[in-house]
């Protein structure tokens, strides 16, 4: 199956999503099929903060439309973020779009996980991802959800993650689990910048990997399409 990636939103996530799911494609003996148009991240942004999803639900239109041409199956959204708009842009959509958030609850059910904490955008953070989790509890750190996702937007926009900002949102995970969550969860597609290759106390489950996973069982031909519309 043909994939398309709605990618840009942020640029390093998009590299982890083409680099982990070649690599899942390559564990299974399959090719890959996949083809990538580039969104504008602070476009994306903007609306967003401003809640204009129907907006942003027609950028996306216009981006699977190519990716359709392109011979594309598929589609999927490399941004947790930019999935606050999904409802509308599903609506819209010439090819079945595959979300990032869905597959979660079931992921933290199986794995017998009663309560998260979400690190990510201000959206995920305070809708506690769009309200999706139905088996699962989840949990943020209510007092600072501005100051961390105003870093998680200057970390994703720039590409890049210095040291107090790592330091930063490793001591958040921590205090999430001191809050009462079993695990932490990197609601953000960039956030790997902060965390890939740190060692922590306490589980770190990133949003990533659960959305390449069924993405390469669609690519593989293991899964079936998600319904149109």
């Amino acid at each position: 199956m043909h994939i398309g990636l709605i990618g840009g939103i942020g640029p390093a996530a998009t590299v982890v999503y083409y680099q982990r799911l070649c690599a899942a494609m390559a564990a299974r003996g399959k090719p890959l099929e996949l083809t990538l148009v580039q969104a504008d991240i602070h476009e994306l942004i903007a609306n967003n903060l401003a809640d204009r999803r129907e907006a942003q639900a027609e950028v996306y239109a216009g981006l699977i439309d190519r990716l359709k041409a392109a011979g594309a199956d598929c589609a999927a959204i490399t941004s947790i973020g930019g999935h606050f708009c999904f409802a509308e842009t599903l609506a819209l959509s010439a090819l079945p779009l595959v979300s990032a958030v869905e597959p979660m609850d079931d992921f933290f059910a199986a794995e017998g996980i009663g309560c998260v904490g979400l690190l990510g955008t201000r959206v995920v953070m305070r809708t506690k991802l769009y309200g999706q989790l139905r088996r699962t509890r989840a949990i943020a750190l209510e007092d600072e959800i501005e100051e961390l996702g105003q870093l998680y937007q200057e970390m994703a926009v720039e590409g890049f993650c210095d040291a107090a900002t790592r330091a930063r949102f490793l001591d958040a995970g921590q205090r999430l689990i001191d809050a009462g969550a079993e695990a932490v969860v990197l609601a953000g597609t960039d956030l790997g910048l902060a965390f890939d290759g740190q060692e922590t106390a306490y589980r770190v489950i990133d949003a990533l990997d659960v959305h390449v996973a069924v993405l390469a069982d669609l690519a593989s031909g293991s899964r079936a399409l998600p319904a149109l519309g």
